[in-house]
């Protein structure tokens, strides 16, 4: 019997994330379903990652319902897919076995085929309780191993060395990668998946882990990767070439660049090869007409703004160099040659007008995300000027915080904390004096345990123990729900699945279920409207402020406040929690003082140098 090769499509949650923000509305998702249904990929990826807080947050629409629309129309024809943190679901704190219990279940009887569960430091103990109920309630447990490399330390100077100090052994081995694998099919996963997030990992290293996880291992073996650093399409030819199950692609129009590979490409390479694609490549043609216009319409989240040029491999002839270019490819990946492997599949995104390799992202071998996730940062501080610092302090950061792979959100927390660390070098400070509340955690152990060991003295530093102090989930406190006036007393959170989106999402969940709640009641109760117009104006206006502020050090939303009018607070005391590029800060007093008014609300967006908090004369 000949290879056969499953496809997971990722167009419609990975794919529209990488490269256009996740705002793809339910309308145009509608818009292509009913091809999808007689596209017969193995699964499709439909939810999880930021697609349930951005449909909230910017499209007004409803998680559940995104996934059960999807249901409803493709049926049993491919598994519909998500993506998990395990312990930490969508989320950046650990949630109790109750919550991941309901979680699983209601994603599951909501349509869910397969949720694919990775945990941002590799830890095998956080996963656990997603294969438990993932498996309980049916569904197959789709395991992630991160794949991450070793960082480029700074060079040890003469003194250094004189003193015993070196940088550690290499810890991402490929044994490394395969006792996670084992480890995670001892539990009971279903699949495993190389989840390579940063698309670092070249076709020579996919090539030996695929050998080694298909001779150790007795479940299927899935590849994922993307395209930014330019290696993408040759290591998805060298797994296929390697015996993997199944691949992850995106359709022609919102593949390459940032995302995973085109569909269209590998089929190509199958046919050449022999491999057996049971994909209806029709109906795939009549997507990717749909996701031109779709793309058109996402125009302002375009992260390159260059589409491919048209093609469709069923109608379309090859001209003959470019031919040549595929099979070039699969000669060198045979011949174990990347240099040759590469260089054809460059050929080939060049001459369809895929985005080109991203140099930096691919030199500096950090996530595409987290590098734009900092220059956005420092953009918006006025201080892009630091981001070669910042740049290099990453392995020093990511070192000092236990090697952390740098996988949502951990390359997020290590990002932010590099910056930090520039702006303290920038201002003649010591480094790590401002912190988020992320890293903290992470250092403290309340994420897991990382792949290297944290240093005691710099976790008492960071975090204030010695010890690792794994996170507490008995003492989780669930989200107020209160009866919302507005909505004639009617709960925020009125049954399971929107407590469930309360508790992974507590603002954003807040903000629309709110809306949601008081819109409904409002087209009922026509005269409220003009009352919540007259509250709203109220909550908006200005006050005037006549006395000491503290001021936003970042731009971000107000998370929380920890202190009302007439407060007496000390030196140093928190006084609010401002979330600033998915980090949590804790802002504190620069003296003591009693508070005379709070000037801004909890959920209120806000620019950097923004007055929060007034204080008496």
């Amino acid at each position: 019997m000949g290879q056969k090769l499953l496809i997971r499509d990722l167009t419609m949650r990975d794919g529209q994330q990488s490269s256009f923000a996740t705002r793809m509305t339910q309308e145009q998702i509608d818009r292509i379903l009913p091809f999808y249904k007689s596209a017969n990929f193995y699964a499709i990826e439909v939810w999880g990652g930021a697609v349930p807080d951005s449909v909230m947050r910017y499209l007004n629409e409803n998680p559940w319902d995104r996934l059960e629309k999807v249901k409803a129309v493709v049926g049993d024809v491919s598994k519909l897919t998500a993506l998990s943190r395990g312990r930490n679901l969508f989320g950046y704190a650990p949630y109790t076995d109750e919550i991941i219990e309901g979680f699983c279940r209601n994603s599951i009887e909501s349509g869910l085929g397969i949720m694919r569960i990775f945990d941002a430091l590799n830890d095998v103990n956080n996963v656990k309780a997603t294969i438990k109920y993932i498996k309980k309630y049916n569904g197959i447990a789709d395991c992630a191993v991160c794949y991450t490399i070793d960082p480029k330390y700074p060079k040890i100077g003469f003194f250094d060395k004189l003193k015993g100090k070196k940088n550690p052994a290499p810890i991402f081995t490929n044994e490394y990668f395969l006792d996670k694998a084992k480890q995670m099919e001892a539990l009971g996963a279903d699949m495993i998946t190389i989840k390579d997030m940063s698309g670092l990992i070249p076709p020579s290293k996919i090539a030996e882990l695929i050998s080694l996880f298909k001779k150790n291992l007795s479940i299927p073996i899935d590849f994922h990767t993307h395209c930014t650093p330019g290696y993408g399409l040759g290591a998805v030819l060298m797994a296929i070439l390697k015996g993997v199950d199944i691949v992850d692609t995106n359709i022609w129009n919102f593949a390459g660049g940032t995302g995973a590979p085109a569909i269209e490409l590998i089929y190509i390479f199958c046919k050449k090869l022999g491999v057996e694609l049971d994909v209806n490549m029709e109906a795939v043609a009549e997507i990717n007409k749909e996701l031109y216009g779709i793309r058109k319409e996402l125009e302002a989240f375009d992260a390159t703004k260059q589409f491919p040029n048209p093609f469709n491999p069923l109608t379309d002839n090859l001209p003959e160099n470019i031919d040549k270019e595929f099979d070039k490819a699969i000669a060198a990946a045979k011949a174990q040659d990347e240099t040759a492997l590469l260089a054809a599949c460059n050929a080939i995104d060049t001459y369809f007008n895929f985005p080109a390799a991203n140099e930096l992202v691919k030199n500096a071998e950090v996530p595409g995300g987290m590098y734009s996730n900092m220059v956005a940062q420092l953009k918006q501080l006025n201080s892009i000027e630091i981001l070669e610092t910042a740049m290099e302090l990453i392995p020093t950061v990511r070192l000092a915080a236990g090697l952390p792979p740098l996988v949502t959100p951990t390359s997020q927390i290590v990002g932010a904390q590099a910056v930090n660390c520039a702006l303290d070098v920038k201002a003649g400070n010591p480094m790590y004096t401002n912190v988020s509340n992320q890293f903290v955690n992470m250092v403290k152990g309340e994420y897991g345990k990382t792949p290297f060991p944290i240093d005691p003295e710099f976790r008492l530093k960071i975090a204030g123990v010695r010890e690792e102090t794994p996170y507490d989930t008995s003492k989780n406190q669930m989200q107020p729900n209160p009866e919302l006036e507005a909505a004639g007393g009617e709960k925020l959170a009125s049954n399971e699945k929107e407590i469930l989106l309360l508790e992974l999402f507590p603002q954003v969940a807040k903000s629309f279920l709110t809306k949601q709640k008081v819109s409904a009641y409002e087209a009922t109760h026509k005269a409220t409207s003009e009352a919540a117009v007259v509250v709203n104006e109220e909550v908006l206006s200005v006050k005037p402020i006549t006395n000491n502020t503290l001021k936003t050090p970042l731009p971000g939303t107000i998370l929380r406040i920890l202190v009302k009018p007439g407060d007496v607070v000390s030196k140093d005391q928190t006084l609010f929690i401002l979330e600033a590029m998915k980090m949590e800060n804790n802002i504190t007093a620069d003296s003591a003082g009693t508070v005379k008014s709070i000037l801004v609300e909890a959920g209120v967006s806000v620019h950097v140098n923004t007055p929060v908090i007034e204080f008496e004369a």
